[in-house]
């Protein structure tokens, strides 16, 4: 069964509602700040009435919330398990009162009490509890799912301290502690009664059981408790709101009170500590060995405890077993929860006395596997002694379920043993490795990859075997966001505008917006575009002035790359014509040359030092650069520090342009570059990713586009490419390179920045100098159609019209009608 557009009822009239009456939440949000905070309005804080709000809100969600368990639970619904390490799922505050259709409403009951709904939103806390993209993603896609009222469950790790905050001092990154739940978490509803157990280390034994059949018993070194917190997340103006279930590690004995009586006070707390690591904070840095294992506990926990949950509800259903497959579409979003495979087999066979033979079609039927990555490095691979002192049992299954499968490789490619090795579930070369992608592929019925180009290169080079054995599993699935958080939330200045034009229909049904191309060309919608853009311009220019101190002319192209920093995102691509640009303006102040800000956010990885070191470098220019009379009213650079969901809704609708200058063929697909073209700023971007389908979208004449292909890289790496001999031939590049090297940007020390400089003429791994004067070719393009702001605005109208195709509602559409095979589920409130 397709799931279709939805064409919704508007929301009823309110007043008419005893629950969302005006009276009604001024009472409730009262009730609230003296029943649960405990507090009078003479002695509440702002965090108090934010509290209070919540709770209101909430207890306003729980009506669909039970609904929507009731009717899944009667009618045994099939249902997705969306598996993820992350969920960045952004403020919740905003999300909720929109999707209720109540927005306007609670702002005008809490103003009739005094208060200012903007205000107390700001107050909220943003759950750390993901990287970058791939945690949005997942976000994105639970917004959709509940939208397009697809029965789902999505299974992660509370973290008790997500991804760090980030500050700066003196221009480097100094990570702080994410203390999200310091004042606790209003809209999560913690289910001790549903925990379980995992067990971890420990040693296998083989017995025969009564009826003579060889069967394997685990003796862990220990057990944690898998304690499940749960999140209603609501679909957009429908009665659904599906269920985050969050593990959180607890001890099985938190106090061991005969050790501390013995005087061993540490050591009575000791289980408590060890056990709540496993979910104490988002990617521990596995460059040690401990950190290896944690990582690999943190990934068993999470799909240990969903997939015993998932048997319990097979239980409540009174679903038999052999129909697992039948009731649940288990997602794998990418390759860290892919140890689900190993522990549903462990599940069948060693927990309910299944036959391997019966068991394994189960599996294989339940998994769908997105691959998000074409790095080898994103690929995990576990040391075989870490696996087996972590997960001894399930490396044993890993062995029989890679047995099984070269079996029936030799039989399809016969005396291809090389083939086979690069096949197979363990890597032999080396120190020996479990292949997690490996036996991700393996086990699902389904893999895809997240952009037209990334699957096409999934199938021709990363799993290009995967795909010569089983080429009908492979598809793809280009990537999108939820326009309630990145349009109608971010930007409701635009949103309030486009509604006037075309309707609110959009909202739902994002393809909608082509119904704006006729007004690109109106000369009273252009100026009205412009004034919103201005505004949101306005807005980010006071914030970044309060938190870096640095003034930015809001009538100067804003020009934004804000994403995870990495070689491969190449933001050095983007300070290298910063450089150039302050050499162009301090040769030649008269150059015609836009006025620009060069806006920069994001976070490195605590452990990856070159990363932290491009930040670094940002910083050094950017001081320069503002500091120079001769070019401060024409080039300013900012770095936002601590970028996350929450700030990336004031950076996305205040954009002009958009940095996507990956090197080609390295981004899966990217999101980020969806959210800017929705909210009507123009890419510049590399032949890569999802860059390609905005480009086919939006028109190659509203887009820039430059740099090498990917088949240009690969061809251009395999002749011998020697960076250095670019800098040789081309002047300003050596010009630009030269003042980095020479210590311009770093008080004279020439050694500061020695690592990026000499890496990039020595290897230059992501092509940064092969596109750099394509990249400055391509920049003097953009500021001249900035300089004709009837052109660039119908160039940011059509980007926005043309924009519905990256909707996560047709992402998820896809997935439900291609791969999961999950109808849609109406609620129906009593």
């Amino acid at each position: 069964m397709s799931i279709p557009v939805l064409n919704l009822p508007e929301t009823p009239r309110l007043e008419e509602d005893p629950v969302l009456s005006r009276e009604a939440i001024k009472r409730a949000f009262l009730d609230n700040l003296f029943c649960v905070q405990g507090k009078t309005p003479a002695l509440a804080t702002r965090h108090d009435y934010y509290m209070a709000l919540a709770y209101t809100v909430r207890d306003r969600m729980m009506q669909r919330w039970i609904g929507t368990a009731e009717t899944y639970t009667s009618r045994g619904s099939r249902t997705v398990a969306y598996l993820s390490a992350e969920f960045l799922i952004g403020p919740q505050l905003g999300s909720n009162l929109a999707s209720l259709g109540i927005r306007d409403h609670m702002r005008a009951a809490l103003a009739e009490l005094g208060f200012d709904l903007e205000d107390l939103l700001d107050c909220e806390d943003e759950p750390g509890l993901g990287n970058g993209g791939l945690g949005r993603l997942a976000a994105c896609f639970l917004d959709s799912m509940a939208s397009l009222e697809i029965p789902t469950i999505g299974y992660g790790i509370r973290y008790e301290f997500g991804i760090f905050d980030q500050e700066i001092a003196d221009g480097w990154q100094v990570e702080r502690t994410d203390r999200w739940l310091r004042f606790g978490n209003p809209w999560e509803i913690a289910r001790p009664e549903w925990a379980v157990e995992v067990r971890l280390g420990g040693r296998t034994e083989h017995y025969t059981d009564h009826e003579g059949r060889l069967r394997v018993r685990w003796i862990p070194h220990r057990i944690v408790n898998g304690v499940p917190y749960d999140t209603p997340i609501l679909g957009y103006r429908v009665n659904t709101a599906n269920t985050l279930r969050l593990w959180s590690a607890q001890a099985p004995e938190s106090f061991d009170f005969a050790v501390f009586n013995r005087g061993d006070y540490y050591g009575a707390v000791n289980q408590k500590v060890v056990s709540e690591n496993l979910s104490k904070v988002l990617y521990p840095n596995d460059e040690v060995i401990q950190g290896k294992e944690l990582r690999l506990e943190q990934q068993y926990f999470f799909v240990c405890c969903s997939l015993q949950d998932m048997l319990r509800i097979l239980r409540v259903q009174q679903i038999p077993l052999t129909r697992f497959h039948e009731k649940f579409a288990v997602q794998l979003n990418d390759t860290h929860p892919s140890i689900a495979v190993a522990e549903l087999m462990r599940l069948l066979v060693d927990e309910h006395a299944m036959e391997w033979e019966s068991a394994w079609p189960i599996a294989c039927r339940t998994f769908g596997y997105t691959n998000h990555t074409l790095l080898p490095e994103a690929l995990e691979h576990w040391p075989i002694p870490v696996f087996a002192k972590v997960l001894p049992r399930h490396l044993e299954i890993i062995y029989e379920i890679n047995a099984r499968f070269l079996d029936e490789v030799r039989i399809r490619f016969l005396g291809d043993e090389e083939r086979i090795a690069r096949l197979s579930l363990i890597d032999e070369h080396g120190p020996r490795h479990v292949r997690m992608a490996h036996l991700a592929c393996v086990a699902s019925h389904a893999v895809n990859g997240v952009a037209a180009l990334h699957t096409r290169l999934l199938k021709e080079s990363v799993l290009r075997d995967f795909h010569d054995l089983w080429p009908e599993r492979f598809s793809n699935k280009t990537n999108g966001v939820t326009p309630r958080r990145f349009l109608l939330l971010a930007n409701p200045g635009l949103a309030r505008l486009i509604c006037e034009a075309i309707g609110d229909r959009w909202v739902r049904d994002l393809e909608r917006l082509r119904d704006l191309e006729p007004f690109a060309d109106d000369p009273a919608f252009q100026r009205r575009w412009r004034q919103i853009k201005r505004a949101n311009k306005e807005d980010l220019s006071a914030y970044a002035r309060d938190r870096t101190g640095v003034t930015v002319d809001p009538e100067s192209l804003f020009d934004v790359q804000v994403k995870r920093i990495h070689e491969y995102k190449r933001q050095h691509l983007n300070v290298l014509h910063v450089i150039a640009l302050y050499h162009r303006l301090r040769c030649d102040p008269h150059a015609d040359i836009q006025p620009r800000t060069v806006i920069f956010g994001g976070k490195a990885a605590p452990g990856y030092h070159l990363a932290k070191l491009i930040i670094k470098l940002i910083h050094s220019v950017a001081d320069v650069v503002n500091r120079d009379p001769a070019v401060r009213e024409r080039l300013k650079v900012v770095f936002l520090p601590n970028f996350n969901v929450k700030n990336g809704q004031r950076v996305y609708p205040a954009a002009d342009l958009s940095e996507q200058i990956s090197t080609a063929g390295k981004e899966a697909s990217g999101t980020g570059n969806m959210k800017f073209c929705m909210n009507g700023a123009l890419t510049i971007g590399t032949h890569d990713g999802a860059n390609i389908e905005i480009c086919r979208e939006v028109g190659p004449e509203n887009v820039f586009m430059f740099g090498l292909t990917a088949p240009e890289v690969e061809s251009l790496r395999a002749g011998g490419y020697r960076p250095a001999a670019l800098y040789e031939s081309n002047p300003e590049l050596r010009q630009v390179l030269d003042l980095i090297r020479d210590g311009f940007f770093s008080r004279g020390d020439p050694g500061q920045f020695r690592a990026i400089v000499d890496g990039l003429l020595q290897w230059d791994t992501f092509m940064l100098l092969a596109d750099f004067q394509s990249y400055l070719d391509c920049q003097t393009q953009v500021g001249n159609a900035y300089g004709d702001a009837q052109r660039w605005t119908r160039m940011s109208i059509l980007n926005v019209a043309r924009s519905g195709f990256f909707s996560s509602d047709r992402t998820i559409r896809e997935y439900a009608n291609e791969i999961w095979h999950v109808p849609r589920v109406p609620i129906e409130l009593r």
